[in-house]
This record gives C-alpha cells, sequence and structure tokens, in this order.
C-alpha cells in the first residue's frame, strides 16, 4: 500500500467543521489518507459538539486541538497532499505557501457552531454537517486519489465541492444558507 495522503482541512476558527474533517479523513479511509485541521484565526478550543462526534467516530482525543494554520509551514511539519477550505471566510483567506503545491479546492459548508436552541438542536446541526463531509471524502475515496495526478485530484476535489449534499434538513437548520 502507498504511503497515505496528508489531508489538511481549513476553517478561520479550527473548532468545528475542520475538525470534523481530520477525523473524518482519517477514520473513514482506513489508511488512505491522514486528516489535519486548522484555521486562519483558531479560537483555541474544540466545539464540544465536534469532540463529541470525533469520539463516536473513535477519533483519538488527545488529536483535538484548535491550531494555527502556521503550524503546517514550521519546519518537520507534514507535507500536505490535499486541501480542503470549508468556511467561506477561510476560503477568501490569503493562504500560506504550501510546500508541495498541493491540490486544494473549497467544500463550503453552513458554521454548525452558530445554530441556536437546544443541544438537540445543535447536535442535529453538527450531524447534517458531519454526514455532508463524510459524503464528500466518501466521493473522494471512490477515486484512485492516491494514483491521480494532482490537477485530476485538484479537478475531482472542486467537482465534490460543487456538489449540492446536504438534504432539506439542511434548509431546516440554515435557512439563510
Amino acid at each position: 500500500m502507498a504511503s497515505p495522503l496528508n489531508f489538511l482541512f481549513l476553517c478561520t476558527g479550527n473548532s468545528a467543521r475542520s475538525i470534523l474533517g481530520e477525523a473524518l479523513a482519517t477514520t473513514m479511509s482506513k489508511g488512505r489518507l491522514v486528516g489535519y485541521s486548522a484555521g486562519s484565526h483558531p479560537g483555541g478550543k474544540v466545539n464540544p459538539f465536534a469532540s463529541e462526534l470525533c469520539a463516536e467516530m473513535n477519533y483519538p482525543a488527545q488529536e483535538l486541538r484548535s491550531k494555527s494554520w502556521d503550524e503546517f509551514a514550521l519546519p518537520g511539519a507534514p507535507v500536505m497532499d490535499l486541501i480542503v477550505t470549508v468556511c467561506d471566510s477561510a476560503a477568501g483567506e490569503a493562504c500560506p505557501v504550501w510546500l508541495g503545491h498541493p491540490s486544494t479546492a473549497h467544500w463550503g459548508l453552513p458554521d454548525p457552531a452558530v445554530v441556536t436552541g437546544s443541544d438537540t438542536d445543535k447536535r442535529t446541526a453538527f450531524r447534517v454537517i458531519r454526514d455532508a463531509m463524510a459524503q464528500r471524502i466518501a466521493l473522494l475515496l471512490a477515486m484512485p486519489v492516491e494514483t491521480m495526478t494532482m490537477a485530476e485530484r485538484r479537478a475531482a476535489m472542486r467537482r465534490i465541492g460543487e456538489t449540492e449534499l446536504l438534504d432539506a434538513t439542511k434548509k431546516q437548520l440554515f435557512p439563510a444558507q
């Protein structure tokens, strides 16, 4: 088996969507991908609902932390093969120059952390986003991503990001989006 591809999920605060992406990529891929996450302006803590879902995926709690994307520019940091922004504000920011020229795309998803209401409502919002992210990762994993060229990966990731995967529940939870 080839070495796993390093997959970085970027968001502004690195507390919810990007954290879920990190855990999903690692747990769903069965060794094909290693998920990472970071934020342009990390909030310093992981959202408790994101932590709860990661625990359900058996993703090690010690791996969960809100961190800056600057960590991945330091000497000795893993070189990324794939990078996805998951929130619109991170997609519009000037990103660092990434070593190795990874394939990049935007997989915009609503922020479940802005949902108000009961804890049940909030958990539901996080599950909707987790499921949409899992669908996108599954689409990627259905391809021979390890043997694709950088241009093929980039095109595939961008097509995946343009796919509307959230169902009517999204419209209920995130009516403005």
